[in-house]
């Protein structure tokens, strides 16, 4: 009997135990502005969030306690990211500036003038990454330029070049040799991390325009002076703007091979690296792909639309594995703009904005069981 009862008293343990180190389904309200962007530690222990109310937060996954306010930022607070240990979280805002904090106490390392500030979201610094080993974070601003900097001595390594317009999202490949940036331009770049330089850009082929031909009038015909100005032109193709939709969001493939990208048209789409061409494309989903994640296993592929929408692709066959309709999912009155996998792959993190209540949220969805 006594074994009986000691048996049973440890298997509610384990049950408690098992049960108490699940995250919860949403973290309410831990933000009095939009949830902008949202990270997570390499060893899974910690989420960081970025808000529109100047601050970033530092939780406990398992818990949904908060651990940390980051405050400084003049403004919105737009990208979040950990470095490899865990140790470091870097933050970019609409300031201009990128600070570096002790993700342990909360405290400000350094803090650096990064980008131009913007007096609107997402101006200033629209996105930050570091690389696999921790030593180098890219940045990418509303003044259309891309930025490498040391993570260690925390100072500019070297300003990359620049999109025609705002950066949007950075990430570097699994090997950190190599960064891929998009933009609001509708071109994604591949820069050399070592050397420095731009490697390649591609974007989406937009099909050929009609090009009007003015036709010239008889030579023997009186010329009206007020029509000389306008004879200027004659015969001359009018030669059409190149717009294209936006990238919201970037990242590369495990293997290296294609970047993955997401944005305004709605597709989610790859690119060969090799080639610079598009290699397949899904879609399209109901709204804007603002967030763009990949599992760690390097199996899955998530995309999270502006309107909440949540879809997961087998990334090697292109197969889709969740859809949040299909699945019955209630979205609620939300807008996502960031999303990452839970560190077993089975969930999505989303950073979103409730929008009937005005407040901050992240959400966490299973999407396999």
């Amino acid at each position: 009997m006594r074994r009986y009862w000691l048996a049973l008293v440890t298997f509610s343990f384990l049950c408690a135990t098992f049960v108490s180190s699940q995250p919860p389904a949403e973290f309410k309200g831990q933000h009095d502005g939009t949830v902008q962007s949202v990270a997570i530690s390499t060893d899974g222990k910690f989420l960081a969030t970025a808000s529109v109310d100047g601050t970033a937060k530092i939780w406990d996954f398992t818990t949904g306690k908060e651990t940390q306010v980051l405050k400084g930022h003049a403004g919105s607070v737009n990208a979040v990211a950990f470095n490899k240990d865990g140790s470091l979280v870097a933050t970019g805002g609409a300031d201009g500036t990128i600070r570096f904090w002790n993700a342990k106490d909360g405290k400000l390392a350094k803090e650096l003038k990064a980008h131009p500030a913007a007096g609107a979201v997402p101006g200033g610094v629209g996105s930050v990454a570091f690389s696999p080993d921790g030593t180098i974070l890219a940045s990418g601003g509303s003044d259309n330029n891309v930025k490498l900097w040391d993570a260690k001595d925390m100072k500019e390594l070297k300003s990359l070049g620049a999109h025609k317009s705002s950066v949007y999202s950075v990430a570097f490949n699994t090997a950190g040799t190599e960064l891929a940036s998009c933009g609001n331009d509708g071109v994604i770049k591949i820069w050399d991390v070592k050397a420095q330089k731009e490697i390649k850009s591609m974007m989406v082929d937009l099909p050929k325009p009609v090009v009007e031909i003015k036709k010239e009038e008889p030579k023997d015909k009186k010329e009206d002076p007020k029509d000389k100005k306008g004879k200027k032109d004659m015969g001359k193709k009018e030669e059409p703007k190149e717009l294209r939709d936006a990238f919201l969001a970037v990242a590369f493939s495990p293997d290296g091979k294609y970047v993955l990208s997401g944005g305004a048209d709605k597709y989610l789409r790859y690119w060969s690296i090799a080639d610079g061409k598009e290699a397949k494309k899904f879609g399209p989903v109901r709204d804007y792909i603002h967030g763009l994640a990949i599992s760690r296993d390097g199996k899955n592929v998530a995309t999270a639309g502006y309107g909440g929408s949540l879809r997961v692709y087998d990334i090697a066959s292109g197969n889709e594995l969740f859809d949040d309709i299909k699945a019955k999912v209630d979205r609620k009155q939300q807008m996502t703009y960031s999303a990452v996998f839970s560190p077993d792959g089975k969930s999505i993190i989303t950073a979103q904005e409730d929008l009937k209540a005005r407040k901050g949220v992240v959400k966490i969805t299973q999407i396999m069981k």
